[in-house]
C-alpha cells in the first residue's frame, strides 16, 4: 500500500474515532438537536408537545402545599355549530371553556398514543408564556422592584450595552418595539428564532445569543414588530433587578398563589436560564385557572396576585402596530375589532388563552396545528372563540 494511501486511511480512522468520541460525549445534546429537527413532524408533534421535559433541559416549579384550586364543573354549555369540525381542522388537543369561574366545557379531541390521562398532561405553552411573564413584571412593578417602565434595559442588564438593545426601554421590550433586527420565521431553518431553538437544544447561552444581536431596523419605540427575543430580554431585566431566576420568582409570585393542580416546569438553556418566551409546560386546566385570575382582575379564589391597574394597562393596545389583524399591549394580543376587555395570549401551533372580561369567559386551548400559519386560520380561531363567548348571552 502506498505511503500516502496509508496516511489518508490513518487520518480517516483518527477522524472517525474522534467523531465517535465526540458523539458519545455530547450524546444528550445531539439527541436534543435531533429532537428539535423533528419536534413538529406530523407523527411526533402531539406526543412531543406533552413530553418536552424528555427533550430539553428544564426546571420544575414545586406546587404549594395548600389544597389546589380546581375550577368547578357546571352545566355543559351548548356548543356552536361547527365546533367539532373546528377542533378536527385545527388539531386541537385540549379545550376548556370557563364562565364566571365554572367550567362549562372540557374536552381532549386529539391525544397522543402514550397519553393515559389528558387532563393531567402538561402541555407546552409556546408564546402564551409571554403573558405569564408580563404578569410577573406587573407584580414586580406593583412592589416597586421595577418602578419605571421607561428605564433603559441596560440599567439592569449591563451586558446588553453595545448591542441592539442599548437604547431600548423596559416598555419597548414589553411592547415588542425594541427595533432589533430578528427573523421570526418559524418555517425558515436559518431564521433567528430557529437558531435560538438550536441554542436551547445544544445547552448554549441564550443571554449570549441576545447580547450578540447588534443590528436594528428602526429606533426603539417607533414601530412594533413581533420578535420573541424581546421577551428574553424582559427575563434578563427581571433577573438583573432581583438577582433571582425567573422560574423561582414566577413560582413564588404567581403560580404558587394560583395553587395549580399539577407541577409546572420551564424549559431552560444549558446555563439554567428559563426559556421565558415559550417554555412553560402546564395543564390546560391550569392555563384556564391563570386566565380566570386575569379575567377576575388579578384575584384567584380570593387571593390577589397582581393589581387590577396592571391588568388594564398591560392588556390595553399601546404598541405602535400597523393596521391588521391584531393590536398589542405588554405581551398580550388584542384583536383589532375587539370590544374593551377582550384580549388573548397565543402561541405557535394553536395555543391560546382567550379572555372576555365583560362576559366573564375564559377559553384555554392547546393544539398541534401544523397549518397554524396558513391564511385565515387565525381568523377562524378568533371567530370560534367569539362564538363560544357569545353563546352565554
Amino acid at each position: 500500500m502506498a505511503p500516502l494511501l496509508k496516511w489518508v486511511l490513518m487520518a480517516v480512522l483518527v477522524v472517525i474515532i474522534a467523531l465517535t468520541g465526540l458523539g458519545l460525549w455530547h450524546r444528550e445534546k445531539l439527541v436534543r438537536l435531533m429532537a428539535v429537527n423533528s419536534l413538529f413532524s406530523e407523527p411526533k408533534i402531539v406526543g412531543n408537545f406533552i413530553a418536552m421535559d424528555g427533550l430539553f433541559e428544564n426546571v420544575s416549579m414545586p406546587l404549594s402545599d395548600a389544597t389546589p384550586n380546581r375550577l368547578p364543573s357546571g352545566t355543559p354549555m351548548n356548543l356552536p355549530l361547527g365546533f367539532a369540525d373546528w377542533t378536527a381542522d385545527r388539531s386541537v388537543t385540549a379545550v376548556i371553556v370557563v364562565k364566571d369561574g365554572v367550567i362549562r366545557h372540557e374536552s381532549y379531541p386529539l391525544t397522543a398514543e402514550n397519553e393515559t390521562d389528558p387532563a393531567t398532561s402538561r402541555r407546552i405553552s409556546w408564546s402564551v408564556a409571554k403573558s405569564y411573564l408580563s404578569t410577573l413584571v406587573g407584580v414586580l412593578h406593583d412592589e416597586g422592584t421595577l418602578p419605571d417602565l421607561d428605564a433603559p434595559v441596560i440599567q439592569y442588564v449591563p451586558i446588553l450595552a453595545g448591542s441592539a438593545y442599548t437604547d431600548a426601554s423596559i416598555r419597548d421590550v414589553l411592547q415588542m418595539s425594541s427595533g432589533v433586527t430578528f427573523n421570526e420565521d418559524y418555517l425558515d431553518f436559518w431564521s433567528d428564532i430557529n437558531k435560538m431553538g438550536r441554542v436551547l437544544a445544544l445547552g448554549q447561552s441564550m443571554d449570549g445569543f441576545a447580547s450578540g444581536l447588534t443590528e436594528s431596523f428602526t429606533a426603539p419605540g417607533e414601530h412594533w414588530q413581533y420578535v420573541s427575543i424581546d421577551t428574553h430580554v424582559i427575563g434578563m431585566v427581571i433577573r438583573g433587578a432581583t438577582g433571582r431566576a425567573v422560574p423561582e420568582l414566577l413560582n413564588e409570585k404567581v403560580l404558587k398563589p394560583l395553587r395549580m393542580t399539577q407541577t409546572p416546569y420551564y424549559l431552560t438553556d444549558g446555563y439554567g436560564v428559563a426559556f421565558v418566551l415559550g417554555g412553560l409546560n402546564i395543564t390546560t386546566h391550569d392555563y384556564a385557572l391563570f386566565g380566570h385570575m386575569i379575567a377576575d382582575g388579578g384575584i384567584s379564589f380570593g387571593t390577589r396576585i397582581v393589581s387590577e391597574d396592571w391588568i388594564v394597562e398591560s392588556t390595553t393596545p399601546s404598541a405602535n402596530t400597523q393596521d391588521g389583524e391584531f393590536k398589542y399591549g405588554y405581551q398580550w394580543w388584542i384583536p383589532y375589532d375587539a370590544s374593551e376587555g377582550v384580549f388573548l395570549g397565543r402561541g405557535i401551533y394553536g395555543q391560546y388563552i382567550y379572555i372576555d372580561r365583560p362576559r366573564g369567559v375564559v377559553i384555554a386551548v392547546n393544539s398541534a396545528d401544523r397549518a397554524f400559519r396558513e391564511e385565515g386560520v387565525s381568523d377562524q380561531n378568533i371567530a370560534m372563540f367569539r362564538q363560544l363567548a357569545e353563546s352565554f348571552d
